[in-house]
């Protein structure tokens, strides 16, 4: 049989866990027009609190067999990561209040220097070279997409709050790569999902939200569809990342504001050439920090020079 025959499955399933983090980053950035469209409805951290308990249900409705295994391992794995989605999903929210959409779109795409950042002191892992230039490619590209430059920001309380959204959603994804090896993928996503909501409605008083907004439809259908996009982004992102490489995963995730574009479009929004071309950046940065120059492919130690092992 070829050889190439043979390849081609391998690598198929090694591209599956890619293939689905981008699809849930599509999920991901269509849900901005639906969070900005419920804040009319409710508060920041009340919204939060509800669109989590929402995704905890459904993940626990499907998870019951799972959960009579609990382990304290998986509490506490998905206990701090529960608090890191909090943080980053709060902190977002709350700033979106004060700022503008591009604004949040660009601080909050400074996780992807976080998170090789992150990587490199707590997980002694350095990325590679070719990982650093789409990292810079996909950042130019946020910048252009974003229709801003680093002498218009000025940083205002919601700004800092989306700069703070950037830490914690660096520390999520580092955190979810560094328990998804050790723990039950659907007990994690449980309590970490329950996690996130208490913590949201727990804040509620620390970000100025004295009483529970009054019962809407329109809060009642954007809570469970975002609970189920959350849910759906929340197990595809524990269960993807077994596989994809923390620095890797953040780049895909950059893809974001491009599909918050795309549906921007489709909803009436027009991008102007700039912001084409960052997109265009964006998906290159994408596919360099896929590439391994052939001199590195087969030096021994490298760290791509073989697929890693299959989880169970």
């Amino acid at each position: 049989m070829p050889r190439s025959a043979v390849s081609r499955p391998s690598r198929a399933v090694a591209l599956a866990p890619q293939l689905a983090l981008v699809f849930i980053t599509m999920i991901w950035g269509g849900t901005f027009l639906a969070v900005q469209y419920a804040l009319g409805s409710s508060t920041p951290m009340f919204f939060v609190g509800c669109r989590f308990a929402a995704a905890t249900l459904a993940v626990g409705l499907i998870s019951l067999n799972a959960l009579r295994g609990m382990t304290w391992r998986d509490i506490r794995a998905g206990v701090v990561i529960g608090i890191s989605i909090t943080l980053g999903y709060g902190a977002q929210t709350l700033g979106l209040q004060t700022i503008t959409s591009s604004e949040s779109a660009f601080l909050t795409a400074l996780y992807m220097p976080l998170v090789l950042l992150l990587q490199w002191l707590l997980l002694r892992k350095a990325p590679r070279l070719m990982t650093w230039l789409g990292i810079l490619l996909a950042f130019s590209g946020l910048l252009l997409l974003t229709g801003n430059n680093t002498g218009a920001i000025t940083l205002n309380q919601g700004q800092w709050l989306t700069i703070f959204c950037a830490f914690a959603v660096a520390v999520e994804i580092v955190l979810i790569s560094h328990f998804s090896r050790s723990v039950n993928l659907r007990r994690v996503v449980v309590v970490q999902l329950a996690t996130a909501s208490v913590t949201a409605f727990a804040l509620m008083p620390l970000a100025g939200e004295t009483r529970i907004p009054p019962f809407s439809w329109t809060l009642l259908l954007c809570a469970g569809g975002l609970g189920l996009a959350s849910a759906l982004i929340q197990l595809v992102m524990n269960w993807a990342q077994r596989f994809v490489d923390p620095a890797r995963a953040a780049i895909i995730y950059a893809g974001e504001p491009v599909w918050a574009g795309l549906i921007g479009r489709i909803a009436g929004e027009r991008l102007p050439a700039l912001a084409l071309l960052g997109g265009s950046l964006v998906v290159l940065g994408i596919i360099v920090s896929e590439l391994k120059p052939r001199r590195w492919r087969n030096r021994p130690g490298a760290p791509d020079s073989k697929a890693p092992a299959a989880q169970s």
